[in-house]
């Protein structure tokens, strides 16, 4: 009995020398030594060190973990890396002051692109974060009517390949159903190129009648395909914001299909409360819509859109005051409005009409995933949100204004969009969470300090408090300074696409 006492004994020993050696002598990658991790699914909020290995998370423990590079995190946040879903800044500028502020995913998803093959080409290993988009029905649309093929660029919906009147034209059109057909067509391509949905920015396509929209609801359904959608009306009179909700409602409905309603806040106007009340309604009746918001009073958009022909101060309650031409500052006067219309119809423009309380009730609200509606600069002007949109929501609505706790907060910025895109592209299972498996998408920010600084004046301001930002296991922000030279960023793309 002693003898089998002993040898129990013996082999209790070894096994927990094993053990000791497994968690104390591995090695990663990356460690990242003391910080608060918050897991919004799991609810995991604790002091934790995080081991890294080949682009994974491989432990999270309160063991002593050695790696190859450590960074001291203790007294940050350690969350995952932000996932922006609405995301135009698809460039490497728009990428570096978009991982400042903490984010590692940016998909473009409202207004798409096309070719799709030809733009994740255009990405392939040299893109700071991880990216991905829609197929572009305007441009699928605009594709087929005049047969032109365009590069991989974000411009709006095709007109950077077209001239400004053919353009204009083409989006006025309404389609016939041999054209709906063949626009289908150019889209069924994009999917099978990777597209993760279908993008309609419908306010944009005044052409695209409801005839239209519904055929690519069925369509969608079909081919297992998330749309998102720029809704068809912002305004407070009829036909008003709140058709946009009932147009998306209903064909969501009878389809069984699903779609998303970009920036509630815009869209909405001084009926935004309602349409999200409609929203929430629906959902509840299992119709598979959803929304998001970004945290300022203000929109951007060229000052050729449609949805600035004429009648526009009555259907969104402003004036041209409340337009500033973006690269000068300058708010707009009727001569001016004129003649920038004319003369640069695809220049930007910030219409500042939004209310504050609004926006704050809005970035509250359970279920709706925060964005950045984030747009590329030109010539040093842009709008803020594009720097600024994650650290705003956790240094003004969390810490100063405690609008909402940090737990939730992150949780619309990690595993909602995460789940929300899960079913339609499979790499979305291992983002947004920060758990032994997921991918090293991770931000560190100092909860005390985290805040952003862009503003409509100087937009090219970098976050502060964003200290440390992983893109599958790579630093490309660390001590708040970005990593020249690294590209880590992989495509996200449909499952049909998937390998």
């Amino acid at each position: 009995m002693k003898v089998l006492k002993s040898l129990a004994l013996s082999s209790f020993l070894i096994i927990a020398v094993s053990v000791s050696t497994t968690v104390y002598g591995a090695s990663y990658d990356v460690v990242l030594k003391g910080g608060r991790v918050m897991d919004p699914e799991s609810g995991l909020d604790a002091v934790r060190n995080v081991g890294i290995k080949d682009g994974k998370i491989a432990a999270i423990t309160t063991a002593k973990l050695n790696g190859a590079r450590e960074i001291d995190v203790s007294g940050l946040v350690v969350a995952p890396g932000f996932i922006d879903i609405h995301d135009h800044a698809q460039d490497n500028l728009g990428n570096a002051f978009q991982a400042r502020d903490g984010v590692t995913t940016a998909l473009e998803m409202e207004l798409g692109v096309y070719p799709v093959a030809a733009w994740y080409q255009s990405r392939a290993g040299k893109a700071i974060l991880n990216y991905g988009a829609t197929v572009s029905h305007g441009k699928a649309r605009l594709a087929m009517l005049t047969g032109s093929r365009f590069r991989p660029t974000n411009d709006p919906d095709g007109a950077d390949a077209v001239p400004a009147a053919e353009f204009q034209k083409a989006i006025r059109t309404e389609l016939t159903d041999d054209q709906i057909k063949g626009m289908l067509s150019n889209v069924e391509e994009g999917l099978r190129d990777g597209g993760l949905g279908i993008g309609i920015g419908v306010a944009y396509v005044p052409g695209a009648r409801r005839t239209e929209i519904f055929r690519i609801f069925q369509f969608a359904r079909q081919h297992h395909a998330l749309i998102f959608v720029h809704g068809r009306y912002g305004s407070r009179i009829e036909p008003d914001s709140l058709d946009t909700a009932q147009e998306l409602i209903a064909n969501a409905a009878a389809t069984g299909g699903a779609v998303h309603l970009c920036h509630i806040g815009s869209t909405g106007g001084m009926l935004a409360m309602t349409l999200l009340e409609m929203i929430e309604a629906a959902q509840t009746r299992q119709v598979n819509i959803s929304t998001e918001v970004y945290p300022y009073t203000a929109s951007d958009t060229w000052i050729g859109a449609p949805i600035l022909d004429p009648g526009w101060q009555q259907r969104v309650d402003i004036t041209y005051s409340d337009l500033e031409w973006r690269d000068t500052g300058e708010r707009l006067t009727e001569e001016t409005f004129n003649k920038y219309r004319a003369e640069q119809p695809f220049g930007k423009v910030v219409a500042h009409f939004m209310k504050e309380e609004m926006i704050r009730q809005i970035v509250a609200r359970p279920g709706v995933i925060i964005v950045s509606d984030a747009t590329g600069f030109s010539e040093g002007s842009g709008h803020p949100r594009t720097a600024g949109t994650f650290a705003r929501v956790l240094g003004r609505y969390v810490r100063e204004e405690q609008v909402l706790p940090l737990m939730e907060a992150l949780a619309k910025m990690t595993i909602l969009p995460a789940r929300r895109l899960e079913p339609f592209a499979p790499a979305m299972a291992h983002k947004g969470r920060l758990q032994k498996g997921a991918d090293a998408d991770i931000a560190v920010f100092d909860p005390a300090t985290v805040i952003d600084n862009a503003t409509f004046k100087n937009a090219m301001q970098y976050s502060t408090g964003i200290k440390h930002v992983l893109v599958n296991g790579v630093v490309v922000v660390e001590n708040e300074a970005l990593t020249p030279n690294v590209f880590p960023g992989k495509p996200v793309r449909n499952a049909v696409a998937m390998p």
